[in-house]
């Protein structure tokens, strides 16, 4: 699957929440915890490729998730992305040390998540600041940040990895 996705970053949460709710989108889930750990080989090949191999509980969800390089695009994050849920966090993290996986980078934030149509929406609280990330088709995402009042000069296509490694409020 191929994931498109851009951020914002949000001045007033409670303003922007309720004008997703306001535009028709519907509350997916409520605000919940999340972990995210990236691993790498001790070599960092991954990291080199501009890949991504990601472990993230999600209230009590857990997911592995494989990104690939991101591919060429002057406004968005675009970039290959697979992911399944893991039943067992213990298990997965020692079948990854197993492999000669290492933790090479945390971070934390919390998501509330909404939806409408096809577009995914969430508000996401993280160290670096608050953001609105918007996941769909291109054509969607500018139209509907739009909407909200955003223009397409707010929008970042780094991730947090990427924002929280910079220490930079973008």
């Amino acid at each position: 699957m191929v994931e498109i996705e851009v951020k914002v970053r949000v001045k007033d949460a409670a303003s922007l929440r309720q004008a997703i709710l306001n535009s028709g989108a519907q509350l997916e889930k409520e605000r919940y915890p999340e972990e995210n750990t990236l691993f790498d080989l001790p070599s960092r090949v991954l990291t080199a490729k501009r890949f991504a191999l990601r472990l993230r509980r999600a209230g009590r969800k857990v997911f592995l998730t494989f990104k690939g390089a991101p591919l060429k695009s002057r406004r968005f994050k675009v970039r290959e992305e697979h992911e399944t849920e893991v039943r067992n966090e213990k298990a997965m993290r020692q079948i990854l040390r197993g492999l000669g996986f290492v933790a090479v980078f945390r971070y934390e934030k919390s998501r509330t998540t909404f939806r409408r149509g096809r577009l995914k929406i969430s508000l996401d609280e993280t160290e670096a600041g608050t953001f609105c990330e918007f996941e769909g088709e291109r054509s969607d995402i500018v139209r509907y940040a739009r909407t909200l009042g955003f223009s397409s000069a707010e929008m970042i296509k780094q991730d947090y990895v990427e924002i929280l490694r910079k220490g930079q409020a973008v």
